[in-house]
């Protein structure tokens, strides 16, 4: 078949003359003399023994020879260019896989993933609900982000988020079972996306950490305590990145203002041979980019139990209800509403 076909460059003539009109801008556009192009152009009239264009006026005329050879080698060209701008072009088509930490995926990252598909909307993603660092070293993931040290040998890591802890509950349940103190939490069920660890900080960082308990419930992961914590199943340790957004729609509060930071944080991590890879490159560069520009909102300071954690450590008789630190806030229903005595009657 090859050696039927003409040469290429008589044809990039051809084709660059038919669409311009004329042999000047043609060799213009190719970069060369007027008389190159009409040499290129006999050549090719001489190899299919047909004229290609009708000579004599101002703008030069297709033949039907001509007219019939023009749609095929144009297609041809675009066929050609195209391809050359994908080979040359960073990747940013195909399939990548996402292991991601439940609560972040369901709270932060599905609510935004439409920014991403927007962007790049040949890229298929497959998300997968874990924080097992062993996706790490699997070849059916491409990027994992972890909750963890980001300390994971042999691989590339970089640190995403901090976190800060806080107490989450429903407005419903709060409603019925007000949050007057810290100590009110032992007639609440509190609800563990740990083996414990982290709701021990808080308590221990809010002077709590003897307080009796009452039921608690322990659950594999942060998504689950939180969505328990979503249909009045207790109370449940947010973070600002996952529970952010739900307390700006009002579907959680915060009852107290303590903060604490988490033991560990969010980190972005991939295989060092994946890294490279211009897909991967391009949603790891999306996921800083959507957390600059999509800041965390203020926690609700209505309804909120004002806490002062303590430097130092405090004396037994200091522990007492009405010298411990903590100020009573009325119910949601009633907390923007002004009161003439910091101990005011709740109603549940």
């Amino acid at each position: 078949m090859s050696s039927r076909l003409p040469p290429l460059n008589p044809l990039r003539a051809f084709e660059a003359t038919a669409r311009r009109g004329s042999v000047s801008a043609a060799a213009r556009e190719l970069n060369v003399t007027h008389g190159a192009i009409s040499h290129q152009i006999r050549a090719l009239e001489l190899s299919f023994n047909a004229a290609l264009f009708e000579r004599g006026g101002k703008r030069l005329k297709l033949t039907p020879q001509g007219a019939l050879l023009l749609p095929a080698v144009t297609e041809a060209f675009q066929g050609i260019a195209a391809a050359t701008a994908a080979m040359t072009r960073p990747t940013t088509s195909g399939q990548l896989r996402i292991a991601c930490v439940p609560a972040l995926l369901s709270f932060w990252m599905i609510p935004r993933l439409h920014l991403f598909t927007e962007q790049f909307p040949d890229v298929q993603l497959t998300l997968i609900a874990s924080n097992d660092a062993a996706n790490l070293f699997s070849g059916d993931v491409d990027i994992c982000l972890l909750y963890g040290d980001g300390n994971w040998p042999d691989c590339w890591a970089r640190l995403w988020s901090r976190l800060e802890l806080f107490p989450v509950v429903s407005p419903t349940l709060l409603n019925m079972r007000p949050l007057r103190s810290v100590r009110d939490l032992r007639d609440h069920v509190i609800l563990h996306g740990d083996d414990g660890r982290e709701w021990n900080t808080w308590l221990a960082a809010a002077d709590g950490i003897d307080i009796q308990r009452g039921r608690q419930h322990f659950m594999s992961d942060a998504r689950l305590s939180t969505e328990a914590a979503l249909h009045n199943q207790g109370v449940a340790l947010g973070d600002t990145i996952t529970a952010g957004s739900l307390i700006a729609k009002g579907e959680l509060i915060a009852p107290f203002d303590l903060t604490v930071p988490a033991n560990d944080a969010f980190y972005v991590a991939c295989r060092n041979e994946v890294r490279a890879a211009p897909i991967v490159k391009v949603f790891i560069d999306w996921l800083f980019s959507a957390l600059e520009s999509d800041p965390m909102p203020e926690l609700q300071t209505s309804a909120r139990t004002i806490i002062r954690a303590r430097a130092a450590k405090v004396s037994a008789p200091e522990r007492l209800p009405s010298k411990d630190g903590f100020k009573p806030v009325s119910s949601p229903a009633r907390a923007r509403r002004p009161e003439p005595t910091p101990k005011r009657r709740v109603k549940p």
